[in-house]
């Protein structure tokens, strides 16, 4: 036989030898139902079924371990891998998708049998797969220090379909730790300054300093908005007119502005109170009230000669691209008697709270008296004003004179400072200087934010996430969550770090579809300092 041709019978071996390999791999992936089955014949013959569940992002000399001694307790191991939109470790994870993540985990020989999970946690796919064994780390060994609670509900389940829960005590790597070294999914700016920033500050002291917000009394002031998406596909040109005839598809209604800040702080603080006003024209209160989280206690005044404002979006549900928007609104000063109202009621309720936060839209809600007021007689004022199509060059951070705490975006203070390219470092501490304000955060979209504070100076915070999904709604979850940190006095480059990782999460979400949770936070945090 020639040459050429052993090499090319080496070649089909080898190509053969590979298709059974993969022919292998692929029959291990399971759905859970046929899992639920296997289980049972395995049973049946007297087999012991040992299952271990997790993320598994990043396959390393831990979680092969971890495998191998979980087979030790079982003749047959299973292992399921979260689904990718259940993964609640941070922005821009997982990294690798989850057709991925199994493929990895089904080519180990000591494992058996594979599937994606369909829910967020274990505790049903052990319900459902009621295996012998259900085997952990050693890192999940204190319950406690679990901030999701799982681990509980997990032990609580297996013990409820007869089986145990059991903890292998193998060498332990961090997933995390390896993707942020070394597989450069960051640049190079952010892995800078999270080198720097680990050495100031563990996740574990950032997660207590964020926990002792739960003590503060938080007022929160501002417009309600209801903001509504209308879903429509675009079917083409009209032959008759200059326009695109679109069909509907459906439609979401969220609970904005003032609502969204008050909802997101909520999360920290254990006391919420927000005032704001409705327009009795078509009030929404109902929805506004069915909305808002249980520890947020609402005061509304009411107008007569307005709707409660909406804002009207149609979107292409293809890649959520806004096409038209329509504002139901009377964005006029509120009537004297109800202004009047207003200020009375603040006047009496404002120095009972320990910050009190302004998501002032330009509405027309805070005229200039109340305005004044809240100046006056809140113990910590912090304020965002905002910049829209009904009222740009009207409503400026410079329309208030004492603040504590400014948070705007670089197009909002450098229109209020009339500077278009000055340095933002100078337009920062203007505003220091003119609001007397102690902390100032500007947040600059894909630039990151700038934070300053009169006794430690600025600190630049890069982008943490490079996935967008929505940036309607990320605003408000800065502001409303950095506010009680400045509020207590967090450093300014913490107040930054906090209001990034609070950005990167809320840009993932539509609108304000759902608001930042503690728990994704601080698993956020954990993840990117590792």
């Amino acid at each position: 036989m020639k040459d050429s041709e052993i090499k090319g019978t080496k070649k089909v071996e080898i190509e053969e030898v590979s298709a059974k390999r993969m022919r292998h791999i692929s029959d291990k992936i399971k759905t859970l139902d046929e899992l639920e089955e296997q289980v049972r014949l395995e049973k049946a013959q007297g087999r012991k079924v040992a299952l271990c569940h997790g993320v598994f992002d990043l396959l390393h000399p831990g979680h092969i371990r971890h495998f191998q001694a979980a087979r030790k307790h079982g003749d047959c191991l299973i292992v399921t891998v979260t689904k990718d939109e259940y993964v609640r470790k941070g922005p821009d994870r997982p990294v690798f998708n989850e057709q991925l993540r199994t493929e990895s985990v089904a080519a180990l020989e000591c494992v058996d049998y594979v599937a994606v999970n369909q829910w967020p946690t274990a505790v049903e796919t052990l319900r459902k797969l009621k295996p012998n064994f259900y085997i952990k780390g050693i890192d999940y060994t204190d319950p406690d220090k679990d901030l999701t609670g799982n681990i509980k509900l997990e032990e609580m389940a297996v013990k409820q379909v007869g089986g145990q829960l059991i903890h292998t005590d193998e060498i332990s790597f961090s997933s995390s730790s390896v993707i942020n070294t070394y597989l450069g999914i960051y640049p190079e700016d952010t892995r800078k300054f999270l080198r720097d920033f680990r050495q100031r500050y563990s996740a574990d002291g950032i997660i207590q300093k964020l926990n002792e917000l739960g003590k503060l009394r938080v007022l929160v002031v501002g417009d309600a908005i209801i903001d509504e998406y209308h879903y429509c596909q675009a079917m083409g040109k009209s032959p008759k007119e200059t326009l695109v005839a679109t069909r509907y598809v459906n439609e979401e209604s969220f609970a904005g502005g003032a609502l969204a800040c008050a909802n997101h702080v909520a999360g920290f603080c254990g006391e919420v109170n927000l005032v704001t006003c409705l327009g009795r024209q078509n009030s929404q209160e109902d929805f506004i009230r069915s909305q808002l989280r249980p520890n947020v206690r609402p005061h509304f005044f009411y107008r007569d000669d307005a709707p409660t404002v909406i804002k009207r979006r149609f979107v292409d549900p293809a890649f959520l691209s806004k096409m038209f928007q329509i504002c139901f609104l009377n964005d006029s000063q509120l009537p004297n008697e109800v202004d009047r109202e207003l200020r009375d009621y603040l006047g009496d309720v404002l120095p009972q709270y320990d910050a009190v936060l302004v998501a002032d839209y330009g509405h027309g809600f805070l005229g200039a008296k109340a305005i004044e007021l809240l100046e006056g007689r809140s113990g910590f004022l912090a304020v965002n004003v905002q910049t829209n199509s009904a009222n740009i060059g009207f409503n400026l951070i410079t329309k208030y004179r004492k603040v504590d705490f400014v948070c705007v975006d670089e197009p909002e203070i450098r229109l209020a400072l009339h500077d278009r390219t000055g340095p933002l470092e100078e337009i920062i501490l203007q505003t220091h200087k003119l609001l007397k304000a102690k902390k100032v955060t500007i947040t600059r979209g894909h630039h990151g934010s700038l934070s300053y504070s009169y006794e430690e100076g600025f600190a630049q915070i890069p982008v943490f996430s490079s996935q967008i999904v929505d940036r309607v709604g990320a605003g408000d979850a800065f502001f409303a969550v950095t506010s009680p940190c400045a509020a207590s006095d967090f450093p300014a480059d913490l107040i930054g770090f906090i209001g990034n990782m609070v950005g990167a999460l809320a840009v993932k979400v539509v609108c304000n579809r759902s608001f930042i949770e503690p728990v994704l936070l601080y698993r956020s945090i954990q993840t990117i300092l590792k």
